[in-house]
């Protein structure tokens, strides 16, 4: 069979999967075995592929059709027009979160110094470098993670787009962050994890059984981190400094009622394309 018929093929069984986007994946599978891009695709797609190539790509359909998510098999995610390496350890990238980072670019300045809290990946606080095309002297990057295997990602995706100016550290939430830090950050910004515990079960597989629990689990109300976080906040961030959140459609009136009760003012909701609430933020009236 030419790579065309395969790929339909494959997408017949994806679908009887219950995969959304079947085809979409099933191209991008082929294109990963193939190790080709699309315009090569376009190229070749009535061409056969050998025996050997077959049975990779069937394998990595059956992991597909397994509900093992497209970017842990490719161990590629696009977040923000860039590609980031991820696997097990982090949370895939999502288009939602761009609207966090969109919200602080606008933010940011020269001079600022800037955290990113359950970094992750990484994408959060390198999008935000390489945005704002800052350097290490112009500004401050600092991404923080509990997971040191995350943080293994981290600095994979930072070696790979060049965010030099981002510096990574291992630390359950402030804990590692020295005492040269208090008070010293423009801007804190973090998508914790939200999801009420009694929630995990009813996600999708694909979340549910592949991204790391600890990046999911914010307790039972879903707010531990934003209550832990925001606590801590006041302690490093500067007086009219910045705290932005992602956070779950239905929280907003908390998470503003948790910063509200910690002495921050002007906390405005931002919803996203799909009009759902999806970042909020405020600022600091007095730094401590």
């Amino acid at each position: 069979m030419t790579i065309r018929e395969e790929i339909l093929n494959a997408s017949i069984i994806l679908e009887a999967a219950n995969i959304e986007n079947a085809s979409y994946d099933a191209k991008e599978l082929m294109l990963h075995c193939l190790n080709i891009s699309s315009t090569d695709f376009f190229l070749k797609r009535e061409e056969s592929i050998d025996e050997e190539t077959k049975l990779r790509y069937e394998a990595l359909i059956n992991r597909r059709a397994s509900h093992e998510p497209l970017q842990h098999i490719t161990g590629i995610a696009y977040f923000y027009g860039r590609e980031f390496n991820v696997n097990s350890s982090v949370l895939i990238p999502r288009y939602d979160t761009e609207n966090l980072v969109e919200r602080v670019l606008k933010l940011v300045k020269r001079g600022d110094h800037i955290l990113d809290m359950c970094t992750g990946s990484g994408c959060i606080i390198e999008t935000i470098a390489l945005e704002s095309r800052l350097t290490r002297e112009e500004a401050y990057f600092l991404g923080v993670d509990i997971s040191e295997e995350a943080l293994k990602v981290a600095r994979a995706n930072k070696a790979k787009l060049g965010a030099d100016a981002v510096d990574i550290m291992q630390s359950d939430l402030f804990e590692n962050l020295n005492d040269n830090l208090r008070n010293s950050f423009d801007i804190i910004v973090s998508n914790p994890p939200y999801i009420k515990t009694a929630v995990i079960e009813e996600l999708d597989k694909e979340v549910k059984l592949h991204d790391p629990y600890i990046a999911l689990d914010g307790s039972s109300d879903g707010l531990k981190f934003y209550k832990k976080i925001t606590e801590e906040a006041i302690h490093f961030l500067k007086k009219d400094g910045y705290l932005a959140y992602e956070i779950g459609s239905d929280q907003a009136e908390e998470v503003r009622d948790i910063m509200a009760s910690k002495g921050f003012v002007n906390i405005e909701v931002y919803k996203d394309l799909s009009g759902l609430d999806r970042v909020v933020i405020g600022k600091l009236e007095d730094g401590l």
